[in-house]
């Protein structure tokens, strides 16, 4: 017992009141870390704000190196409840069961490292019926929800034509990745136009590609959707193409340099803002920080709240990627995506995230729902992958177009498990 007896609050001084009653009693001394078989982390609960020091960083450090299963309740001691931060010092759990309602600083930033296994307890409660929640958290039943079976008859034009708008000298690979994803997660047709003067006249890997200059793609007149950024370089001729592409009426997915762009130049971030077709920002942190005019730090020391300032600022759906990748929308709701593992930090993850939101929005999925939808597919199928023993050390982003296709084409043959009558 580290707290004071005086000092308790009604509930605790009763159950400390109890536990003396029948002959229990306090340590003063930590016991041995082999003689324990289970450690059970009570130390503070969800309105720890402050560092650890102390006495308190002794008990924190006592319990990681004990080499003992520990058990947090609530939130790991030394874990900010709704950031994820760690104040200092925090507990590493192996399983944390956590009272009523998940909290955002488990699912984000350093939560997942530090909760381990996490259960929730309800305690009984209905607690969305009692309290309105402030977020919710991305998970497979959404993909299952948003996607329509397809129709027998039907043709490429019912999936949508998907423009992507990138690959500058020395980065054609990002716009062709994107391509790939699109095209892979069921676009009907996709378009790469490049800003490089020289490019590939075929994808001998993906033929079905249509290679283009950037400037053609952006002339055609069928488009569902454009994804503006994966190599795009920040040249005058890339702020030129980008001007396009936010002066049209159809739905955009920004990232990578379009973001970079939009954050130098307020005359991009003025035409983004005044838009009225929807658009997907997908930054990391580092773009986010820029668009935001802080840093990096400031950005991750409250993941949700920067995302949310993000689709204010910019009047657009945000998914702030990294580990828990935040989707926030303009009215103020927001979600944490539990899928993904650490091999998802490679280069090229992000073009192909970029691609897999512009395919789907080209099938007709709302803008807002295709975000949530994508960032979940994203990190599930690289999760399948790891699962199946490809990763994480070593996972490529090419690898996790094949998987997202599978699980999607999976999902999608269970709603369309109709049994066959013979003829």
């Amino acid at each position: 017992f580290t707290g004071k007896a005086a000092k308790l609050a009604h509930d605790a001084a009763a159950a400390y009141a109890a536990w003396l009653g029948v002959g229990g009693s306090f340590v003063t001394d930590l016991p041995r870390a082999r003689d324990c078989a289970l450690i059970v982390d009570g130390l503070f609960g969800i309105g720890l704000q402050r560092e650890l020091t102390g006495h308190y960083a002794e008990l924190v450090s006592w319990m990681n190196n004990s080499g003992c299963t520990i058990l947090a309740l609530d939130v790991p001691s030394g874990l900010e409840s709704d950031t994820g931060r760690v104040l200092g010092h925090a507990v590493h759990a192996s399983h944390t069961v956590t009272f009523i309602g998940l909290k955002a600083g488990l699912l984000t930033l350093e939560g997942p490292d530090h909760c381990g296994a996490l259960h929730l307890a309800t305690l009984g409660l209905d607690a969305p019926k009692i309290v309105r929640p402030l977020g919710h958290v991305v998970a497979a039943e959404l993909l299952r929800s948003a996607l329509r079976p397809r129709r027998l008859n039907t043709h490429k034009g019912d999936y949508g034509s998907v423009g992507i708008i990138g690959g500058t000298s020395g980065m054609v690979g990002a716009a062709l990745l994107a391509g790939r994803a699109a095209l892979k997660l069921g676009a009907g047709r996709v378009y790469v136009g490049f800003a490089a003067e020289d490019f590939p006249a075929v994808d001998a890997d993906q033929p079905e590609l249509m290679l283009k200059r950037a400037e053609d793609v952006l002339g055609l007149d069928h488009l569902a959707c454009l994804a503006v950024g994966p190599g795009l370089g920040t040249s005058g001729e890339s702020q030129d193409l980008l001007t396009r592409a936010l002066g049209s009426a159809l739905p955009l997915v920004l990232d990578a340099d379009a973001l970079n762009l939009v954050a130098q130049q307020s005359a991009l971030r003025t035409a983004l803002l005044f838009r009225t077709a929807s658009t997907l920002l997908t930054p990391h942190p580092a773009e986010a920080a820029r668009l935001l005019g802080t840093s990096t730090d400031a950005v991750q020391a409250d993941r949700v709240a920067a995302a949310l300032k993000l689709a204010e600022a910019h009047g657009c759906a945000i998914v702030l990627k990294g580990a828990g990748s935040v989707c926030a929308f303009r009215d103020g709701r927001w979600a944490i995506n539990t899928s993904g593992n650490p091999g998802m930090a490679a280069a090229g993850m992000g073009d192909v995230l970029t691609g897999i939101l512009a395919a789907l929005i080209g099938q007709r999925i709302e803008a807002e729902t295709a975000l949530e939808c994508g960032v979940y597919l994203h990190g599930a199928a690289a999760d399948a992958l790891v699962e199946a023993g490809t990763g994480p050390v070593g996972l490529t982003a090419s690898e996790v177009i094949d998987a997202a296709r599978d699980l999607l084409n999976r999902r999608e043959a269970m709603m369309n498990d109709q049994p066959r009558l013979p003829l």
